[in-house]
């Protein structure tokens, strides 16, 4: 086309604009602003002007904060003076054309911002010069720049949705006939005819006649994709437009007015640009053919359908997402629907395999373009299945009947959504597609399981299961209802993603749902599900099936109460279990209760509902019985449910289930259905085994004899002896059932033994000689077991007579082997055998002949276990049976019973004990094997109770309690106490005899007391405390007397295992004590010889508590001993260097007390040369010289003396050239501090200390600020180096801190120990040994004694005051912060010491050392809180010394000033009112320098004296200290974000202090509200809120305020530079206009363009937010 012919489409414009004003879309706007913008100044376009170029010059900030920051700028601007702030802009990036594209791009995103918000504002000379700006930024760069291009034609986008003719107008222009138009002018005009559609549509003819001729000249596939981008907006907003007709302007645009140009626009697309090989734009083709379809002529859709279809459907092979071309595909499809074509069937088996193949696609949770692809496809599917439903399902039945996954999955799932979708179409296809479900219903796969479930439930909505073959479906859901948790899936592949939830619970899920809310499955399902409860392949489902079988029974009680729920019809095809195999089935599996979701409650459940099918006797008596079986599985879990106790309710709630009913035949019937069902519970042991006991039970309870042995014996015959398993539940069921036929069974046991089924099947077994001998054993082993079950069931007064002759002899003739199995079935039915006969209470005069063989052959059984290990539990049957053997006549011989004890002792007591961690059943085993023994050994001392057979069982015992390993003496030990403890429960007295063996005995067990092992001290203990009360017995005191002494034994059993080996030896001294005050005189010997080997012994805990017990019985009872001391004593002595043994410390220890006695300074003197550091031997020396007072008294004022007489240090040069001499502590004062400390640490030291308080506490606290930073001397040094490298563990020597100890260890032993853990708690100790924190730790320390020692200070202070003359400067420091802190207490006050210590302090003031000036202020300062009432009384005074400190010049370091902004921070709340007006002024005026001090504690502690300044004038405020809080309001709001905590506390505290004096009620609301203690900070809302009413109340400040804070934007504080700008910021927002001359705008405006700079990028973004915001001065 010619450019001529565009004039045409211009001429268009005017009809089409005059068409939207008559239809009201677009109103006339005059062309001028009118008269009041015409007359805004200069002045204020000047401001915006200058303020929108700083800001779009700080547009090309590197940090993208600071850019979004600088754009909501430039919005807020726009907010205010959207037509400047657009012009400015617009004329920007017209002068800056090198601005790189990313930030043209972000000023255009600010200008459709402004333009979108500020649309109506706009005129048409604003919108033109936009939209021709816009338009170039757009068409600039001829290559793609997407984000730049796309912001411009944004802007264009947001003016036309008013200005639609202006932006047509410019768009067309580029728009030229002819000229392929640049990407992004297609991409507006597509996006404009979204955004107004009423708008638009009218220009769509023109733009289409124009834009169809350049379809065929776009080669490149980029321009083409944008093409088709248009086209398919187009088609959109033409449908839109159609659709909504009634809100159209021109009611009478049709579909067919663009019939034409799509058409040909078709044509282009279809048959050209769709066979592109790029993927872009054959995607882009096919999503505009979709919108398109529908607006081709009808004739002409149907023509190419035929190519149209193919097309679409030929890029699902090209495009791996495909859900565009979906969608589009459902569009077409949709409008050949519509128009009714015949085409479509052609094309259907083409289009139903292309979908098939699509659905069949694995989905990827992790794609959401697949999971959309697939719903497109499916309601294609839906389409397709409204039209044509035969076609489909004759398409789709077919694949499910195929083996690949995917392919079933996916048609199962399309028959899914069409069995919903097109529910009225699918009707009369039910059958067949019931019928094509036989093949998927036998696929294993999970995911086909998982589909086909799905499709069953689809069904059962609709009406499927009721039609033929519905059961079938039924049965399916059932069995993927029983899968196996563990069993039931595959590992999904690489391609899939697992299912969220597995077959079985979606299964279970659909189950019960169907019973419960899908009304019309009832009929369905009852009494269907009824015959899937017995089969054993549903046994896992049978949970949900009774959980449904419930809720359906109870559905039908409701509609008939009295009648049966089960209607057993011959005629029916379902085939019913009978009541007898349902409550078999249901009783059976309960014994299981949690297993398959609990299926226990839920069987108990259903047995309640069918109480009257199952029998009608039985609903009253369930009623009761079923909710505590119930009830009792809520109480418990699958981990502490007691099985045994569980199955023995289930076992009684038959047994009176059967009495209830009483029918002989019906006992029967249930008990022929249980043997019955024997074989469904192979594979489950534990409920075959219940099975059985449930048969016993039932058979006991039959009266027909005939019945229970025919019964019995096709028991024997049909038992799987092979499974061990069932022996015992075979052996249980003859036990129960000899309950109550007692010779039928013994007489069907024999009958089966000499039968030819057992001869039989004995002969078959030997046929395999291979396995016979082993089979054949089982066989036996099951018979042995009978037999011992029938002995413990039968009656007891039956078993006697049987015993021998039926019982024993056949067990024994079935026992040929020495099969580990066999001979454990003999001896547990032997112990079964003894047990029930000891019970029989004829025991006593029954003469058991067999005894001798058993108890011999129970041995070799016990002899023949390993003997280090425990498998098997042969050995505890065998005990416990040995132990009834026992008890029976006739007795046993000696060496018999020598034998057995031997035996059974080295069989237990020797098996290794399980490695930590292993399985706890053989923990369980071995502990049930020692209980048999412990049974085994008081039966054999029954039999002998004197103390003889006592000593002969110890005896026994003796070996194992003194062996080497620590498991076997515990055991041993245990095993000990259990005897006494039942030799001592049994014993009768009838004469006073001596117990000759108590010493002993005692001698024994009492070093055991101290074992290594914990559990061997506690029966160590037992085994004295039962002695001792044996001793009692024997003296003739009654079995129920308690002994105050002996009692005592169990109090001290707690410290026995303790972890202190201090707690166990003293507690051992205890037990010694007790034993001496019981012990019998002529025992002691026997007692002493006893302990004395025990020295030996080769454990050292047992060694050292025998010479405890050895000194605590020499000294309770060793009068007669008394001249064996002296030796004692030397022989320990001796022994000093040779061993560390704690008995020959004491002994040293008691020896060199006894010289000091005689000669104290000879002694100390000695001592004192001993070399540093002391060894343990003569710390141990120095602490036992405090053991009498006052020997002490005399050793503590020696070394006292030693410390105050010589210099505490020397100075010394380590270098020629060192600036400062090193201080070497001097030897003498070093020892004897040392030694100071030794002795005190003796608790005995007390009462030596006490006396000498006040000169050990002043002495020791000098001593200790003489130390702080002194060196060892050079000799020490060197040995305590070569100590290091040896590795030797002991405590490093230091002079400083000996002293601290030696002061703590005064302290404690001077009864102050509450003051030792205060200053511990503060961490004062360790401060004192710093030169940092020496002073803190005086402070602390002072603190302590004025609260915890307060009536010990005037002898203290008058030691301390002294010092004030003192020539070391370190000794003044020490004393004088520690009579400050003093004051800090009411203490002095209330001993009257406070005149003096301000004397004392005074005298002070000129100190030449300027750390003593400063702790005489600290002290000063410290009145206020010690004793605030006489604060008033001295306070010129103070305030003198305040003032005095702030001028202090002679401090480099300003420290003397701190301490008097403290203390004015103190005293100013508590001094007369007349005494401040003199400082205040001055104060504030000095202190203001602080306030932005490089240090944090000037700055903290300043402005919280300016705060304080600030309280003390509240009320009386003059004007000249008014001008200082206003000056000072700045600094405090922008350090409330001062990097340091307390500074930022402090200004807190200022301000609110501050508030009443601005007397203005709503600033310091604020202030309290926001700068509450503890109450977090939103500084942005604060700082606002303060502003608004700074300039409410206070507009002359705003110059002032905006000056103050200008000074802080070259803040070395990032965040303060920070708040800074905001201040001014919000400052600025709340001005009034006529008070804003009082800020200079170009300093400000030029400062605020210097932040723009800053290193930091948030001063930057708060610098362009605030520039925003200055908008308020045009």
């Amino acid at each position: 086309m010619p450019p001529s012919s565009n004039q045409s489409l211009l001429h268009l414009l005017p009809v089409c604009l005059e068409f939207l004003e008559v239809s009201g879309l677009r109103k006339c706007y005059p062309c001028s602003h009118g008269r009041e913008e015409a007359k805004t100044t200069a002045m204020t376009r000047s401001c915006v002007k200058k303020l929108s170029t700083i800001l779009l010059d700080a547009i090309t900030d590197k940090d993208p904060l600071v850019q979004e920051q600088v754009c909501s700028a430039l919005c807020a601007l726009g907010e205010a003076q959207p037509k400047d702030t657009l012009s400015t802009c617009e004329e920007h990036l017209r002068q800056h054309e090198k601005l790189a594209h990313p930030y043209r791009t972000m000023i255009l995103r600010t200008m459709e911002t402004v333009v979108s918000n500020h649309i109506s504002e706009l005129d048409k000379d604003m919108a033109r010069a936009i939209i021709i700006l816009a338009s170039s930024e757009m068409t600039k760069a001829k290559d793609l720049v997407c984000d730049w291009q796309q912001a411009a034609s944004s802007v264009l986008v947001s003016v036309g949705k008013r200005f639609v003719g202006m932006v047509m107008e410019e768009m067309l222009s580029k728009f030229q006939p002819g000229v392929l138009p640049h990407c992004f002018v297609l991409q507006t005009l597509a996006n404009l005819s979204v955004s107004n559609v009423f708008g638009m549509v009218p220009f769509l003819t023109s733009v289409l006649s124009t834009m169809l001729p350049m379809l065929g000249m776009a080669k490149h596939d980029t321009m083409r994709v944008v093409f088709c981008c248009a086209l398919q907006r187009f088609s959109e907003s033409t449908l839109e437009y159609v659709a909504n007709l009634d809100q159209a302007p021109d009611p009478t645009v049709r579909k067919d007015t663009f019939a034409s140009d799509i058409s040909s626009a078709y044509d282009i697309l279809f048959h050209q640009w769709l066979q592109s090989r790029e993927a872009k734009l054959r995607l882009a083709v096919v999503e505009a053919l979709g919108p398109m379809s529908h607006l081709l002529p009808s004739e002409k859709l149907e023509e190419q359908l035929p190519k149209l279809l193919p097309g679409v459907l030929a890029l699902y092979k090209k495009h791996a997402e495909t859900s565009h071309v979906s969608k589009s595909l459902g569009q077409i499809l949709e409008a050949a629907v519509s128009v009714g074509s015949r085409t479509l069937d052609i094309q259907l088996d083409s289009l139903l395999a292309a979908l098939h193949a699509q659905i069949c696609v694995p989905v990827e949770s992790s794609s959401p373009l697949v999971t959309t692809n697939r719903k497109e496809v499916l309601r294609c599917f839906t389409i397709l299945a409204c039209c044509s439903p035969e076609r489909l399902l004759a398409f789709l039945l077919p694949k499910l009947d195929t083996s690949n996954e995917r392919t079933r999955v996916g048609s199962l799932q399309v028959l899914r959504h069409v069995i919903n979708s097109a529910a009225a179409q699918m009707e009369v296809k039910k059958p067949f597609i019931l019928s094509s479900m036989r093949l998927p219903i036998l696929d294993t796969n999970s995911k086909v399981k998982r589909a086909v479930v799905q499709v069953i439930s689809a069904m059962a909505h609709h009406g499927y299961l009721e039609q033929p073959g519905g059961e079938a479906m039924l049965e399916y859901l059932v069995q993927q209802c029983a899968l196996l948790p563990d069993a039931e899936p595959q590992k999904p592949g690489p391609w899939e993603e697992p299912p969220a939830d597995s077959v079985r619970e979606i299964s279970v899920s659909t189950l019960y749902l169907f019973s419960t809310t899908v009304d019309r499955m009832t009929e369905v399902l009852w009494p269907c599900l009824l015959e899937f409860l017995t089969p054993v392949r549903f046994t896992g489902a049978l949970t949900p099936l009774c959980k449904s079988l419930v809720h359906l029974a109870q559905k039908k009680q409701e509609k008939g109460a009295d009648a049966l729920l089960i209607q057993y019809d011959s005629d029916s095809e379902v085939t019913l279990p009978s009541p007898y195999a349902i409550a078999t089935r249901l009783l059976t599996v309960s014994s299981s209760p949690y297993l398959g979701d609990g299926r226990g409650a839920a069987s108990l459940c259903l047995l309640s509902v069918l109480h009257r099918d199952i029998h009608p006797l039985l609903g009253q008596r369930w009623a009761t019985t079923i909710p505590l079986l119930l009830e009792y599985l809520d109480e418990h879990t699958a981990e502490t449910l007691p099985q045994k106790e569980w199955e023995e309710k289930l076992l009684v709630f038959l047994r009176d289930s059967l009495a209830v009913v009483s029918d002989n035949m019906w006992t029967c019937q249930l008990s022929l259905e249980m043997c019955k069902q024997l074989p469904c519970y192979n594979g489950t042991p534990q409920e075959k085994s219940f099975l059985y006991k449930c048969v016993g039970t039932t058979l006991g309870a039959a009266s027909s004899k005939d019945v229970v042995r025919k019964l019995l014996q096709e028991l024997l015959e049909t038992a799987r002896y092979q499974e061990e398993a069932e022996h015992e539940g075979l052996a249980c069921c003859f036990g129960i059932c000899a309950i109550s036929h007692l010779d039928d069974t013994l007489a069907q046991l024999e009958e089966f033994v000499r039968s030819d089924v057992f001869r039989k099947s004995i002969g078959i077994f030997n046929i395999f000689k291979d396995r016979s001998e082993n089979e054949v054993e089982k066989v036996k082993g099951a018979l042995i077991l009978c037999y011992g079950h029938v002995a413990a069931r039968a009656p007891r007064e039956l078993v006697l007579a049987r015993a021998e002759s039926d019982i024993l002899r056949n067990m024994f003739q079935c026992f040929s082997t020495k099969d580990p199995a066999l001979q454990l079935c003999l001896v547990q039915s032997v112990y079964m055998v003894c047990q029930a006969i000891c019970s029989s209470v004829q025991a006593g005069s029954f003469h058991f002949s067999w005894k001798a063989e058993l108890v011999a052959q129970m041995m070799d059984f016990i002899k023949g276990e390993p003997p280090n290990s425990l498998r098997t539990p042969i050995r505890k049957k065998a005990m416990l049976a040995c132990t009834h053997l026992v008890s029976l006549e006739p007795a046993l011989e000696e060496q018999v019973r020598t034998d057995m004890v031997h035996g059974c002792l080295h069989s237990v007591l020797a098996v290794l004990p399980e490695p930590a961690g292993e399985d706890g059943c053989q923990e369980s085993l071995y502990l049930d094997t020692m209980h048999a023994l412990e049974g085994l050994l008081r039966s054999l001392l029954q039999r002998n109770m004197t103390p003889q057979g006592l000593q002969i069982m110890v005896e026994h015992l003796s070996p194992w309690i003194k062996s080497l390993r620590g498991y076997e003496r515990a055991r041993a030990l245990g095993l000990s106490a259990c005897l006494l403890q039942f030799f001592l429960e049994h014993l009768h007295v009838s004469a006073l005899v001596p117990f000759h063996n108590l010493g002993l005995l005692v001698g024994l067990f009492s070093p055991r007391c101290a074992d290594l092992w914990p559990a061997t001290r506690q029966e160590a203990v037992n085994c004295v405390y039962y002695l001792l009360y044996l001793q009692l017995g024997y003296e003739g005191f009654s079995r129920d007397y308690r002994d105050d002494v002996a009692e005592r034994l169990l109090t001290l059993k707690d410290g026995l295992v303790h972890p202190d080996p201090a707690i166990l030896f003293h507690t051992c001294h205890s037990i010694a004590q007790v034993i001496a005050k019981r012990l019998p005189p002529d025992q002691l010997i026997s007692l002493l010889l006893t302990l004395f080997e025990s020295l030996g012994d080769p454990d050292k805990n047992c060694s050292r508590a025998a010479t405890v017990m050895i000194n605590c019985l020499l000294k309770e009872r060793g009068s007669m001993l008394l001249e064996k001391v002296p030796e004692i004593v030397s022989v320990l002595r001796s022994k000093l260097q040779e061993t560390r043994e704690e008995h020959v410390l004491q002994a040293a220890q008691h020896s060199v007390h006894i010289l000091a006695s005689q000669h104290c300074a000879a002694v100390v003197t000695s001592l004192l040369g001993s070399p540093l550091p002391f060894d343990s031997h003569i710390c141990t020396l120095w602490r036992a010289l405090a053991a009498e007072p006052s020997l002490c008294t005399q050793v503590l004022g020696l070394l006292l003396e030693k410390i105050s007489r010589d210099v505490p240090f020397k100075e010394s040069r380590a270098f020629l050239l060192s600036s400062t001499p090193d201080r070497v502590a001097t030897l003498l004062p070093l020892t004897a501090t040392c030694a100071l400390h030794e002795v005190m640490s003796a608790p005995a030291s007390g009462p030596a200390v006490l006396e000498l308080y006040p000169q050990l506490f002043a002495g020791l606290l000098l001593r200790v600020s003489c130390t702080v930073g002194v060196q060892l001397p050079r000799n020490l040094q060197a040995k305590e180096r070569r100590t290091t490298s040896s590795a030797i563990a002991s405590k490093a020597l230091d002079p400083c801190s000996s002293a601290v100890d030696a002061l703590r260890a005064a302290l404690l032993r001077g009864g102050s120990e509450d003051v030792v853990q205060r200053v511990e708690l503060e961490g004062g100790w360790e401060s004192l040994r710093t030169s940092a924190g020496h002073e803190d730790g005086v402070a602390q320390l002072a603190s302590a004694m004025a609260k915890f020692a307060g009536p010990r200070l005037p002898l203290v202070m008058k030691a301390l005051l002294c010092t004030q003359s003192s020539v070391y400067e370190v000794q003044r420091v020490t004393s004088t912060a520690f009579l400050a802190e003093l004051l800090n207490s009411n203490v002095v006050n209330d001993l009257m010491l406070l005149e003096s210590l301000l004397d004392n302090l005074a005298a002070r003031q000129k100190d030449p050392c300027a750390s003593v000036r400063r702790l005489v202020l600290h002290g000063l300062a410290n009145i206020a809180s010690g004793s605030p009432d006489k604060v008033r009384t001295h306070g010129p005074q103070l305030l003198t010394a305040m003032i005095g400190g702030l001028d202090d010049g002679d401090d480099p370091h300003s420290l003397v000033a701190l301490e008097a902004m403290a203390g004015l921070a103190k005293l100013l709340g508590l001094v007369e009112p007349r005494d401040l007006p003199s400082v205040l002024l001055h104060t504030a005026i000095r202190i203001r320098p602080f306030f932005d001090s490089e240090k944090t504690e000037f700055r903290s502690v300043s402005i919280r004296l300016f705060g304080h300044l600030n309280k003390a004038c509240h009320g009386d405020c003059e004007d000249v200290f008014l001008e200082q809080v206003i000056g000072g309001l700045v600094p405090l709001l922008l350090h409330l974000r001062d990097p340091q905590a307390p500074v930022a506390g402090a200004c807190r505290f200022a301000l609110r202090m501050c508030g009443p004096n601005l007397e203005c009620e709503e600033l310091e609301a604020a202030f309290q509200k926001h700068l509450q203690d503890g109450r977090s900070l939103h500084f942005g809302e604060f700082l606002n809120t303060v502003c608004k009413h700074l300039m409410r109340y206070f507009p002359d400040l705003l110059g002032r305020l905006v000056s103050t804070s200008l000074f802080y934007f070259k803040s070395s504080w990032e965040d303060v530079r920070t708040a800074a700008p905001m201040l001014t910021g919000f400052l600025v927002l709340h001005s009034e206009p006529q008070h804003q001359a009082q800020v200079d705008l170009e300093q400000l405006i030029t400062a605020l363009q210097l932040l723009l700079k800053d290193p930091a990028p948030t001063v930057r973004g708060k610098a362009a937010e605030t520039l925003g915001r200055l908008v308020r001065f045009s």
